[in-house]
């Protein structure tokens, strides 16, 4: 660490306070809190042995810092929530604000709400429940609350202008309310069923909906208590699946955090009316974080992005500001909430369960990781790199008989989709179906823009096998860029020769490369160029829906 930090860090006193980490260009990378600053930086300049590759990396990059010295941890605690407002630190962030993670929303102010999946949680007073780990785990539970509850699945656009009952209401799947006289009031109580369900409490509206059975059968009006009754079925069936971790019957979250070489995973298991019915796993990077600091930020952005907060949260591990925490949280509910580390007994159990979920989906996350890096490895060697194809880039046409040519470039970074990369194009001045003309005038349009706003790969991929790859020399020959980084296309294998495996072509070689031993390395190229033809193919679609006006 160069003299100029070391001497400021010898300033600095044994008292609470805020810290911010900058860069070479002067930007904050990182906010945090500490009750003695003298201690808690020493980690970043003093005590350097034993940080992880990654962490001694981020620290290298630390190249001045600054103070603000506070009365107390708590006053300290709130200073650095209004830093990271304001400055928006790239490694504060530990739970992905809402353009990552789903949520379910539900709006009572409409005559028919409807459950919708949504981004960000806005202040309109509607139900928002979440958030969900995964687009997998949000669609799972909004296919449940559908099939139970039938509520409708259409925006608001479609219900108001439909003249008939779609699908969804011929297979049972919706109350066909666009077409169907369904009265809002009998309607919103499927909704607020919904809400109960969502928040785990299952058995009061299986309680509710037997009442209701009983009174649809008293009237007669058998057809409406053998849905009550089928709803009922439904539920249960659902609920002999979860499993009861709590005999006394609270509701209450179970917290616990599993940290190992800079990565992390954050399991929490919602527990209702002493029914475990989720597991949620978060996956998150350290960066310049303690494991309770990364616990502490996770636990305040969490449910900040949720609306229901349990009276109960059991932690694995004691954390800062568990009494600003407790009376942040007991404000938003208006009702006492205590956060606490159990040392045995039935809550110690539940946070154990917890801590041995996320150790087992951060092995799990860190084989990946590896199996990821092997497979770089393996490409690296194959195709004879000077260096490691960190980042690749990967390009694909797309188009119909001629018509609304596109094209996509998709980014991998260590071996993973970098969505906030991927890049479409629209073909321009090209009435005529030519592909090697496409892929010419994009490449020169992405090659052509400044590293500094958009860096180089370490290996270009284009679809296509000699053709398409002579069209990216030729552009970087153009452009003269040659030595930036490596080129490679990748051709489909001909079943009709006898071929069993996709071809890889190089510059200054005629023959395709030979990938027997080095499965790893086709594979990862085959993932890239299979997402670069699916996003060059949703584009083009879309392109074509919106010309026909549909």
């Amino acid at each position: 660490m160069i003299s100029p930090i070391l001497e400021k860090y010898r300033q600095i006193p044994h008292q609470p306070g805020v810290y911010l980490m900058k860069d070479a260009k002067g930007k904050t990378i990182y906010v945090g809190k500490a009750k003695d600053l003298k201690k808690r930086l020493s980690s970043y300049f003093v005590k350097k042995s034993n940080h992880d590759a990654k962490t001694a990396v981020l620290l290298e990059m630390i190249k001045d810092f600054e103070i603000i010295i506070t009365s107390s941890g708590h006053e300290a605690f709130i200073l650095e929530s209004n830093l990271i407002k304001e400055y928006r630190p790239r490694y504060n962030v530990i739970l992905k604000d809402g353009k990552n993670y789903p949520l379910l929303r539900i709006d009572m102010n409409e005559t028919y709400p409807a459950i919708q999946r949504v981004r960000k949680i806005k202040n309109d007073k509607a139900h928002y429940f979440g958030p969900y780990s995964s687009s997998h785990s949000v669609n799972k539970t909004l296919k449940q609350i559908q099939k139970i509850f039938k509520l409708r699945k259409c925006k608001n656009i479609q219900f108001r202008n439909r003249s008939r009952p779609c699908l969804n209401f011929q297979i049972k799947a919706c109350l066909g309310l666009c077409c169907n006289d369904v009265s809002p009031v009998e309607y919103k109580k499927q909704v607020q069923n919904a809400i109960l369900f969502l928040k785990g409490r299952s058995k009061q509206v299986v309680k509710k909906l037997n009442a209701r059975m009983m009174a649809h059968s008293s009237s007669r009006e058998y057809e409406k208590a053998a849905q009550e009754r089928d709803t009922i079925f439904a539920i249960e069936n659902i609920m002999e699946k979860q499993v009861v971790v709590s005999p006394d019957m609270k509701d209450r979250d179970v917290i616990a955090l599993s940290a190992k070489k800079g990565r992390g995973v954050i399991s929490v298991m919602a527990v209702r009316a002493g029914y475990l019915i989720d597991t949620t796993h978060y996956p998150l990077d350290l960066g310049f974080k303690e494991p309770d600091e990364a616990l502490s930020a996770f636990i305040e952005q969490y449910y900040k992005n949720t609306e229901f907060l349990p009276s109960i949260i059991l932690l694995n591990q004691e954390i800062e500001n568990t009494e600003f925490l407790e009376h942040l949280f007991t404000a938003k509910k208006q009702k006492k909430v205590s956060i606490h580390v159990p040392v045995r007994g039935e809550k110690r159990r539940l946070v154990e369960m917890a801590r041995i979920n996320a150790s087992r989906e951060l092995e799990k996350r860190l084989l990946k990781e590896e199996e990821e890096r092997a497979s770089i490895l393996m490409l690296k060697e194959l195709l004879g790199m000077d260096r490691l194809p960190t980042r690749i880039e990967c390009f694909d046409n797309s188009n119909l008989s001629g018509q609304d040519p596109v094209s996509s470039m998709v980014v991998f970074k260590d071996g993973r989709p970098d969505k906030s990369g991927y890049r479409k194009f629209i073909i321009r001045d090209l009435d005529f179906q030519d592909d090697y003309a496409y892929m010419y005038q994009v490449l020169e349009r992405r090659f052509s823009k400044d590293p500094s706003e958009m860096p180089y790969p370490d290996l270009l991929v284009v679809d296509g096998g000699k053709g398409q790859l002579g069209m990216a020399v030729a552009v970087i020959k153009e452009l003269h860029i040659e030595n930036r980084f490596m080129a490679a296309g990748l051709a489909k294998k001909n079943k009709k020769k006898g071929e069993k495996f996709d071809k890889i072509y190089i510059p200054g070689r005629s023959n395709p490369l030979n990938t027997s031993q080095a499965k790893k390395a086709l594979y990862l190229l085959q993932q890239v160029r299979d997402e670069a033809h699916r996003v060059a193919i949703t584009f083009q679609r879309n392109r074509r829906k919106k010309r026909a006006g549909l």
